[in-house]
């Protein structure tokens, strides 16, 4: 399938670095991102990234199979002309979602990032894993990339239900993994 690849909308994409300078914590690093394919709508201003897609900042890692960019849509002002692109407002990520720091991994069937709030949901199937043991699985997750807070729900409620967030914890253990 032929994909449609303007200037505008490329340039859209590399300009938004800047703008999704959190996704990443405390860091100013620019976002490289990379797919087997790209689309690039101007009116619109959103970029999709097909197969494969990777957007790599600082120590974070984002996957997907699909990842769509949303753009703040400028008005052309007093010199007329068409509509441009601005800075990064969405990022949408679905399919074998996995975000990792050097603090967490998680894996989803989607998730979004919100850069105002600098969040990232991610939902179905969440697992997030911290260190070689520790592991928390639930429906959605919300991580504050900024503060390092995140929460977890369940798909249900009650005792005995499945679906519940569950977690397993290991204390500290010699680095043979070996127990006391």
């Amino acid at each position: 399938m032929k994909r449609l690849l303007t200037i505008t909308a490329l340039t859209a994409a590399l300009a938004a670095a800047p703008a999704l300078a959190q996704l990443a914590q405390n860091s100013d690093a620019p976002i490289d991102i990379a797919s087997d394919n790209f689309e690039g709508t101007n009116s619109a201003c959103v970029t999709v990234w097909t197969g494969s897609a990777e957007a790599l900042q600082d120590t974070a890692r984002l996957r997907s199979d699909v990842m769509k960019t949303y753009f703040k849509v400028k008005s052309p002002g007093a010199t007329g002309g068409q509509a441009t692109c601005g800075d990064l407002t969405r990022l949408e990520a679905t399919g074998s979602v996995y975000y990792a720091t050097p603090q967490q991994r998680t894996r989803s069937d989607a998730a979004v990032y919100e850069v105002g709030s600098s969040t990232i949901t991610l939902t179905g199937n969440v697992v997030v894993a911290q260190g070689p043991t520790n592991v928390m699985r639930g429906e959605r997750a919300v991580i504050n990339t900024e503060t390092g807070v995140a929460t977890m729900q369940g798909a249900t409620k009650g005792r005995n239900s499945s679906g519940r967030v569950r977690g397993v914890f290991y204390p500290n253990q010699p680095a043979t993994g070996q127990p006391r």
